[in-house]
């Protein structure tokens, strides 16, 4: 599928420069002349990277980067400016910019080398969308995320670990929380007040990610037209958290060991060596003992990510932990759509304990969701799914699969219904249904809603 890109400015040749520079890439590319534009834009596209001039009549660059962060999470947003504004730029990326460009344009290789890179990035973070929320505040709190006797242990090796130095990794399957607890081990360290800085290693190309951990210098490739700093640097008195470290390339698993081993690195391009003091997490969802005996993972990198291990169980093993975290998530979206009375059957809580969960507690959280939105005021075991255990129904008995199927058909047709009462707002829509808007374009393209 082509992405999507909004350029948003009031100059129009400008405007038109970029967008004929985007175009020749087969992007999908839409222009706006101001921000108030822009907006009506994102309702018919709903575009995956956004180019917008940062002082504009109306609605200028950062009030548009404000309405995309709150309706539009996914979209990615660099900021236009002249170089005389380059800190309010900056000021940009602390508000969610993805980047920023200055004008006038070194060259379109710049532009098409930033887009590039961006949607590359995006592509992947694209897939987990609906499974993974990159949007940390509102995280539930830790006496959630450490429900159970199992994880009562790990909170214990979190309590033990956050106030040193120490590099921890962090793993288990896909789903168990890695990023919440190495969250919780900034926030209970002596640098919870510096910054976290997160890195999904497996989102990006080896060249794109060397670029992102260590920065590059002007001139170091084509279109690196001005110095960029890196994420370690970034991170410099903080913590840099790095997701999915098993699938890093060789090269760089010989780079980020001298990372850890001297605190010192070079940019891409660069001669002068850098110092970090940057406390290290990691995650992975692989056995890397084993990828160390088959020679994909260097054994000495092991050795240095290893210094303090923490094991996340699966939640099929934290049964003690299913319920609270079901009625929490619960809670969070009783009160998100509005809905007082609604609770669980006794049968759905059977159900629940019942079923495998293969995703995790991501997965429990997008199920709660979803029979949130079904339910009037009480979840029921039909919207709950099948696991291999053959537990007594509510009401007449019926095949699994074909209560599936119905529960599918009857949200579809919720979604449809608000999206004919929003006029097929969809921003107006995914408010009604209590939902992000997010999670409602992931619906639409689950159940193949398109256009009007």
């Amino acid at each position: 599928m082509n992405k999507r890109v909004l350029v948003v400015d009031d100059d129009a040749s400008l405007r038109s420069f970029l967008a004929m520079v985007l175009r020749e890439e087969g992007y999908l590319v839409r222009e706006a002349r101001d921000g108030e534009e822009g907006l009506q834009k994102l309702e018919e596209m709903d575009a995956h990277l956004i180019f917008s001039d940062l002082k504009m009549p109306g609605i200028g660059g950062l009030g548009l980067l404000e309405q995309v962060r709150r309706f539009w999470p996914s979209s990615q947003v660099v900021i236009m400016t002249a170089y005389g504004e380059i800190d309010t730029a900056v000021q940009a990326m602390k508000l969610g910019a993805a980047d920023y460009l200055t004008k006038p344009f070194t060259s379109p290789e710049e532009i098409r080398l930033l887009a590039r890179r961006l949607l590359e990035k995006t592509k992947v973070e694209e897939d987990l969308a609906i499974l993974k929320d990159q949007v940390t505040s509102g995280l539930p709190p830790l006496e959630t995320v450490f429900q159970g006797a199992l994880m009562q242990k790990c909170l214990d090796l979190v309590r033990r670990v956050a106030p040193t130095q120490a590099t921890v990794l962090i793993t288990g399957e896909s789903g168990t929380g890695k990023e919440l607890v190495a969250r919780a081990v900034h926030e209970l360290s002596p640098r919870k007040g510096r910054a976290l800085i997160s890195v999904h290693c497996a989102a990006l190309s080896e060249t794109l990610l060397e670029s992102e951990l260590f920065g590059h210098e002007k001139g170091a490739f084509t279109g690196a037209v001005q110095t960029r700093k890196g994420r370690f640097e970034l991170a410099d008195g903080g913590t840099l958290f790095l997701d999915e470290i098993g699938e890093i390339s060789m090269t760089l698993q010989v780079k980020l060991l001298r990372v850890l081993q001297e605190r010192t690195f070079e940019r891409v391009g660069g001669t002068a060596t850098l110092q970090t003091d940057t406390r290290i997490v990691v995650a992975t969802n692989r056995n890397l003992e084993r990828e160390v005996a088959e020679g994909r993972f260097r054994n000495d990198l092991f050795f240095r990510l290893n210094v303090f291990p923490i094991h996340l169980p699966p939640l099929r093993d934290r049964k003690d932990a299913l319920l609270p975290l079901a009625r929490y998530f619960l809670e969070k979206y009783r009160l998100a759509f509005g809905k007082p009375a609604l609770h669980l059957s006794e049968n759905a809580e059977a159900a629940l304990l019942a079923y495998s969960w293969p995703g995790n507690i991501r997965e429990l959280e997008n199920i709660i969701e979803r029979s949130a939105i079904l339910a009037r005021d009480r979840i029921t075991e039909d919207m709950i799914p099948r696991g291999g255990e053959s537990l007594p129904r509510e009401g007449q008995r019926t095949d699994p699969v074909q209560e599936q199927g119905r529960l599918k058909k009857t949200e579809k047709q919720v979604i449809l219904d608000a999206l004919r009462e929003a006029g097929n707002n969809r921003t107006r829509a995914a408010l009604m249904l209590g939902i992000s808007r997010r999670t409602l374009q992931y619906r639409l393209k689950e159940y193949g809603i398109t256009g009007s």
